[in-house]
């Protein structure tokens, strides 16, 4: 089985990969803004260009400037970084990653989520009986 596309990156990678899917797109310096620990310029360009050659992400020229935007777009890496999540933290089960959102961490759900949640569960019972 393949790994999950995210299980191959280092927390610094995840890190810049979390910047340019938030941003949509940025330059190692905007980056480089954003990060924290105050990386280099150097490390981080060097990182972008590792992801790049991961096939996380990909750059347009801009002048003498490179671009990179994810190469994946969020929705497709959403379901396996998902899985890994489960897998690691609970055991692969989905009923113990339900109960801990569901949990008392202090994150109460509102009403209009919670309806929403039960519409979900609702449908994949409908589904699951067909």
């Amino acid at each position: 089985m393949a790994r999950p596309l995210h299980a191959s990156l280092t927390r610094r990678e995840r890190q810049i990969m979390d910047i340019l899917y938030r941003r949509g797109r940025a330059t190692a310096g905007e980056v480089l803004e954003e990060l924290s620990g105050n990386p280099s310029s150097s490390t981080v360009r060097t990182q972008l260009r590792v992801l790049e050659a991961k096939g996380h992400v990909r750059h347009d020229e801009q002048g003498l400037r490179y671009v990179y935007i994810p190469a994946v777009p969020r929705h497709a890496a959403r379901k396996p970084a998902l899985r890994h999540l489960v897998e690691t933290f609970f055991d692969g089960s989905t009923e113990k990653t339900v109960a801990a959102l569901l949990g008392g961490d202090g994150t109460a759900l509102s009403d209009d989520e919670l309806d929403r949640i039960a519409e979900l569960v609702a449908r994949a019972r409908k589904e699951g009986s067909q």
